[in-house]
């Protein structure tokens, strides 16, 4: 049986960070998905009892999902309670993605140079900067089987040493809930410690809007392909038991190892 998500239990646990949030330039970014539809509804739920404010930002791609119609739905649903989705146009063809090896990382490529140019106009005071994103627990369990498969227990010779291995850097910092940066902007990622299953009984008993458009290239993402697994099977995982193996056995580099990355070299290469 998994964990519930329960606003008030949740509320408690990050109480630390969400008093520091008033007066704080906070972006939600914001997908569509069940995941970034559960953090906007704990974050604007969380706006009134700590008196902060937050915009959402949501790039709307791969176009095929994000229809007239589907952002017709959440636009309604969330400027009802009082929440204005702020949508970007990548300027790219969906066509670009069917062509590429990869279209995962392609997209993830163009969706993070429109995060990075939109922050470069906007941001002034970047110790003001909050970035929450939706990483989920299950994210972060794929991403140590990911590494287990592709480093760990890979043929010898196809093996990166860990400290050259970009891909490790980039999924090891976000087995970490809350970050600040050397500049002194935030990363939040409130929805770390739950299972899907927590997730999708909140959309559920909330009848919380998400995107109905399935992605056309979903099963390129291997994370993907392991969750259908963790259903098959019913699982449930603990984020203490898993920051101790990825501590442990991982080898996944300490706090410390990204507070003191640049923000140039982060938010284009890591984040």
């Amino acid at each position: 049986m998994c964990s519930e998500l329960d606003y008030g239990q949740w509320k408690k646990e990050h109480e630390s960070i969400l008093d520091g949030f008033d007066g704080k330039n906070i972006f939600v970014l914001f997908s569509g998905g069940k995941d970034s539809t559960v953090v906007l509804d704990l974050i604007t739920t969380a706006k009134d009892d700590f008196g902060f404010d937050f915009t959402a930002h949501s790039a709307t791609f791969p176009n095929h999902r994000y229809t007239g119609a589907e952002k017709m739905k959440l636009e309604s649903y969330w400027h009802g309670r009082g929440v204005e989705l702020i949508w970007y146009d990548i300027g790219e063809k969906d066509d670009g993605l069917a062509r590429s090896e990869n279209p995962c990382i392609l997209c993830q490529k163009l969706r993070k140079n429109v995060l990075n140019r939109v922050l470069a106009r906007t941001i002034e005071d970047w110790s003001s900067l909050v970035l929450i994103v939706s990483y989920s627990l299950w994210d972060i369990v794929s991403y140590s089987l990911e590494h287990l498969m592709s480093h760990t227990f890979s043929n010898p010779d196809q093996r990166i040493r860990i400290e050259e291995n970009r891909r490790f850097k980039e999924i090891s910092q976000r087995f970490y809930p809350f970050l600040t940066l050397k500049e002194g902007y935030q990363i939040f990622r409130p929805l770390l410690k739950y299972n899907n299953d927590d997730i999708r009984k909140v959309i559920a008993e909330k009848d919380l809007p998400t995107l109905s458009v399935p992605c056309n290239f979903k099963d390129f993402r291997p994370k993907r392909i392991l969750e259908k697994y963790y259903e098959k099977m019913g699982l449930c995982f603990d984020y203490g038991q898993l920051m101790h193996f990825a501590e442990t056995s991982l080898g996944i580099p300490d706090i410390s190892s990204f507070t003191a990355v640049e923000k140039e070299d982060y938010l284009t290469n890591i984040f």
